[in-house]
């Protein structure tokens, strides 16, 4: 074959082959579903255990050694603040104060005649000055006496509900004794942890929801009182209190009742699950831009819920994300929405 048959021979299959090309049609970009970051409402909740406490809680204890001779309370009982719930005996401290008051009758006595001799110089500035102290001593031995005396008699120091009694008419008491418990239970402190994440969101006054093994079928509702102001380097937790009405008694201290934090009015951004295309540590979305051309994009992410992720940042509400078909998107490039949600 000469020269010429070769270069016609080439150009027709260079012909042929534009032609071929001409004639395949050009691809269409990828289709893929696509979703609307918006804004919905998220409630915050998150799930503890908590530890019942007494509102107000003491050990009722004698301050003074004597043998007790009244019982004025029954076990369980609910009291008022100042009512008398133990009598001990008091003829000792009786009789302690009446030689007190007398010893301060005689020290005044002398007192006020020494004055009067102090004024004609017949007594010493120094002497006088040793009876006044001698009264002021018998002062307050009268006083120490009273005190004494007052303790023969235990009162409620607070409103509330009376445990066990563990003493008896004849029983010697001393300060280490404890005659009965106290607690007021019309308010319940409940303490529990909470993961160190949500402490952007606590904040006293939030709602909180508490469940017991002992009432499977009843919600109790408080609110958040405090926040401690420190985290635990073990647990990364932080420890919250919330106080509840226990106006029916159902509550008692020590129980413990898992609690649910509740905030009705939190809204948040929020992508479909599948839209997340998790790298290692970090998560991207594909978000569909100006043209239907992607842009490959990290967002940082929060909570979750089934079906949905909270975006805490990287997107705006309104934009449209790859749901469906991520792994066709490619940076750069069209794709073909072929259905939307959210509008």
């Amino acid at each position: 074959m000469n020269l010429s048959g070769i270069l016609i021979g080439a150009g027709l299959l260079l012909l042929c082959a534009a032609i071929s090309a001409h004639a395949q049609p050009q691809r269409d970009p990828p289709g893929v579903l696509v979703a609307r970051a918006e804004v919905k409402p998220f409630p915050l909740s998150a799930e503890a255990l908590g530890n019942a406490r007494a509102n107000e809680a003491v050990d009722i204890r004698p301050e003074i050694t004597a043998a007790v001779v009244g019982i004025n309370f029954e076990e369980g009982a609910f009291v008022e603040q100042g009512e008398v719930l133990v009598r001990l005996e008091s003829s000792e401290p009786l009789a302690d104060l009446a030689a007190a008051k007398a010893a301060l009758v005689d020290s005044e006595s002398q007192y006020r005649r020494s004055y009067e001799l102090f004024q004609t110089r017949v007594v010493s500035a120094s002497e006088l000055e040793q009876l006044e102290a001698r009264r002021d001593a018998d002062k307050a031995a009268v006083n120490a006496a009273q005190s004494r005396l007052d303790h023969t008699v235990i009162r409620a120091p607070f409103s509330g509900r009376l445990g066990l009694r563990r003493v008896s008419i004849g029983s010697i008491v001393s300060p280490s004794t404890v005659i009965t418990t106290l607690d007021d239970t019309t308010r319940i402190k409940l303490d529990f942890d909470v993961p160190e994440v949500f402490l952007s969101r606590l904040e006293k006054g939030l709602t909180v929801a508490a469940h017991s093994a002992a009432w499977p079928d009843e919600r109790f509702r408080g609110q958040v009182t405090l926040i401690n102001t420190r985290v635990d380097p073990v647990s990364r937790t932080v420890t919250v209190r919330a106080l509840m009405p226990n106006e029916d008694g159902k509550l008692r201290a020590g129980m413990f009742l898992t609690v649910t934090l509740l905030k009705d009015d939190v809204e948040s951004l929020m992508v479909p699950e599948q839209a997340i295309v998790p790298e290692r540590s970090k998560q991207f979305v594909m978000v569909v831009g100006p043209d239907n051309v992607v842009e490959r994009r990290e967002v940082h992410t929060g909570r979750r819920r089934p079906g949905e992720v909270e975006i805490l940042e990287g997107l705006e509400p309104g934009e449209l994300v790859i749901s469906e078909g991520t792994q066709k998107g490619r940076p750069g490039e069209k794709v073909r929405i072929a259905g939307q949600s959210g509008d």
